[in-house]
């Protein structure tokens, strides 16, 4: 078994990743204390078709458990969409979303630990994956969604046997009740915003791509709810600048809904940490974060790397998600708000080539 250790954001207190807790006595969320090798492609194991072909530069508990979770997740193809754009097509997965990346690496270490039953709160693809993966790997589940999740999402959640519960009001207060649960009964928090685990497969959206196109695109659209892709893409590209793969950093275009928007607030009023917003209904429910856990970690990575945030305009969503399906890809609101803001940015800051935008969930999730 791994000999890994967490790490405190906050006071620096390492405990083993064997922990059943959630976070840092002290309330600090964890980091893991991981140092990958520096990137090398005769470490990628060419023999697995799925992001775990990376695993040599993702923390692991042993090299076997994953190997019981993995349903080929990751390996997504890249497809030109126009001149300057090119699409990252992420909802080819399991559960039709990006988020299986981190799901995969957060179940695998889950029954790596023992854990016999988890509860998770979510916007609806972060909870479906981990009931997705949970139920491969036969772990007891249950999740916690806000009112005004897309119907299809639930349906997904509970055809693998987790239990839902729909919670009336915002996305955060979700959480407040899902945390409630594990503070009081004990139960393991599978959380995609708590748990670092969940980092680590989204770091594979990096090295997909560069494996895939032998450079990086000069600029890369990652939208920001509670982070968990955009800290997953800064650590891997923090790993391929620091390895001497790259020579330069690219352009992160990071982007809220301009209905819920506290990292965007914060950036342009030059504050270290998010902005206390009041969340007003978004058709972009999966980045619907009034309170993002990790902000100030965020916002470290904005101020550390210059990196842009915009908004989507939430009246040009729709339009946005039209103007892809006529090109044959349908994809969810929360998806089309990442192409909507590439072009508020494009309004902003001129003609902007070679960029890569993920497309993250599936259309048929969010038809509500």
């Amino acid at each position: 078994m791994s000999q890994l250790q967490y790490v405190c954001t906050r006071c620096g207190k390492k405990v083993g990743v064997d922990t059943h807790q959630p976070r840092c006595e002290c309330g600090g969320l964890f980091e893991l204390d991981f140092k990958a090798p520096a990137w090398d492609e005769k470490l990628i194991d060419r023999n697995e078709w799925s992001q775990f072909r990376y695993r040599a530069f993702m923390a692991m508990d042993d090299d076997q458990t994953w190997r019981s979770v993995t349903m080929g997740e990751g390996m997504t193809p890249i497809i030109q969409f126009d001149k300057n754009v090119l699409f990252k097509m992420d909802y080819t997965m399991p559960t039709l979303s990006f988020k299986d990346r981190g799901a995969a690496t957060l179940v695998s270490h889950c029954k790596a630990i023992g854990v016999k039953r988890c509860v998770q709160d979510s916007s609806g693809n972060a909870g479906n994956s981990v009931a997705a993966y949970s139920a491969r790997a036969g772990i007891e589940c249950e999740i916690f969604v806000p009112e005004g999740t897309s119907p299809k999402k639930i349906t997904m959640i509970e055809s693998h046997g987790a239990k839902v519960h729909v919670i009336p009001g915002t996305r955060d207060h979700c959480a407040d009740v899902c945390r409630a649960k594990v503070r009081d009964e004990g139960v393991f928090y599978a959380n995609h915003v708590f748990n670092p685990f969940f980092y680590e497969g989204m770091k594979a959206y990096i090295y997909e791509t560069f494996e895939q196109l032998h450079r990086i695109p000069a600029n890369i659209v990652v939208p920001v709810g509670n982070g968990t892709l955009f800290i997953g893409v800064v650590k891997a590209l923090e790993h391929l600048l620091e390895s001497g793969a790259i020579d330069a950093f690219p352009n992160i275009i990071a982007l809220q809904s301009e209905l819920v928007d506290p990292l965007y607030l914060a950036k342009m009023q030059g504050l270290r940490k998010p902005v206390k917003i009041d969340v007003k209904p978004t058709i972009a429910e999966g980045i619907a974060i009034g309170e993002p856990m990790r902000g100030e970690e965020i916002l470290d990575m904005i101020y550390r790397h210059d990196i842009k945030v915009v908004t989507a305009p939430e009246d040009k969503i729709l339009q946005a998600r039209h103007e892809i399906a006529k090109r044959g890809i349908y994809c969810e609101h929360t998806t089309a708000a990442n192409y909507a803001a590439y072009l508020h940015y494009c309004e902003l800051y001129g003609e902007t080539p070679d960029t890569l935008i993920t497309m993250c969930g599936a259309g048929i999730k969010s038809d509500h």
